[in-house]
């Protein structure tokens, strides 16, 4: 926060102060009045109110060196504390310590919700964690089983297991992600590793859907944190897939820029009127609806996850031609927390 100047210190103190301006020049305009019908001599009039005047200058400044104090030492809090309000207490009249006394009350419940509020982040998150780790053994058991079912049902089951394990993966994401600040470990990394991991997790929907995939090394560094630009890179194409009936889902680095990474496909498309709200949280828009039921979350989490990498997430689209979604991995600020 930026330090007040002296103008608008002493412009606040004027203006806190306006009240007893008011009783002072009223009390000396009593005093003239009563000077002029008691026909008392003028120097002594003069000589009443400047001592007037130099007593309630004192007063003035004395009540400026305390207000001063107070007032940067308000501006100057970053997190209020209870030992900051008693700080800001030690000069307080004693209306002003009620208040204060009443604030810091206050305070000391909202701690007390924010402790409250943090635990049951820490237990809803342990619970997920925990459940994500115990699910993984039914879908690997189910996986095993796979293996010995005929080829049709093998796929189709290979199929519903990747979504399955999507959404168990959102939903860790999510978690993580609303709390205050989700931890990233920014690095070097090879983006070419991280693309060919997503594919390979959705190569049984390449092959099952009979898409066509178009890629190539692309050779791209980039500063950011392995696990969670893996994860926004196998939403986005979960999300191509899923709206993407048949064609082709091209992955590349844009001519333009060679920071910025394009997955485009030849899908369904988006609505105008819908794109404005794809990264609303719980919007699926028209395709949603209608083709499967969707969570509204995958991009919603993929807007998110680019805000704290602090890289920038954009997408076009045409309705019944396809979307084109453009990561840019140059660095921004980053978006810790919100």
């Amino acid at each position: 926060m930026n330090k007040p100047s002296k103008s608008e210190v002493l412009k606040s103190f004027l203006l806190a102060v306006r009240a007893q301006f008011f009783v002072f020049f009223g009390t000396i305009g009593i005093f003239g009045l009563v000077f002029v019908l008691g026909r008392l001599p003028f120097d002594l009039f003069l000589y009443c109110t400047e001592l007037a005047a130099f007593f309630f200058l004192a007063y003035l400044i004395v009540q400026y060196i305390r207000f001063k104090k107070r007032y940067f030492l308000l501006q100057s809090l970053q997190a209020v504390s209870a030992s900051n309000i008693k700080e800001v207490a030690e000069n307080a009249d004693p209306a002003e310590r009620l208040y204060i006394e009443k604030l810091e009350e206050l305070l000391l419940d909202l701690r007390e919700l924010e402790n409250l509020h943090k635990d049951r982040q820490a237990d809803q998150l342990d619970y997920f964690t925990l459940w994500l780790h115990q699910i993984k053994t039914p879908i690997s058991a189910i996986s095993l089983l796979n293996q010995s079912s005929q080829a049709k049902e093998a796929k189709q089951i290979s199929q519903e297991l990747v979504r399955l394990e999507d959404y168990t993966h959102m939903a860790l994401n999510y978690i993580k992600l609303e709390e205050s600040g989700a931890e990233m470990d920014l690095a070097e990394v090879d983006l070419d590793d991280i693309i060919k991991k997503a594919i390979k997790k959705y190569s049984i929907l390449f092959i099952y859907k009979g898409i066509k995939l178009d890629y190539e090394p692309l050779g791209i560094q980039a500063l950011s944190d392995g696990k969670w630009l893996q994860n926004l890179l196998e939403q986005i194409l979960s999300n191509s897939l899923k709206y993407t009936p048949h064609g082709t889902i091209s992955i590349f680095k844009d001519p333009k820029n060679a920071h910025v990474l394009v997955i485009e496909d030849t899908g369904l498309g988006i609505r105008t009127e819908d794109l404005p709200k794809i990264f609303n949280k719980g919007y699926s828009g028209l395709n949603g609806r209608l083709h499967e039921k969707s969570t509204g979350l995958g991009l919603f989490l993929s807007k998110k996850i680019c805000q704290r990498l602090g890289h920038t997430l954009d997408i076009q689209s045409e309705f019944g031609r396809g979307t084109r979604v453009s990561i840019d991995m140059s660095r921004k600020e980053l978006a810790v927390f919100d």
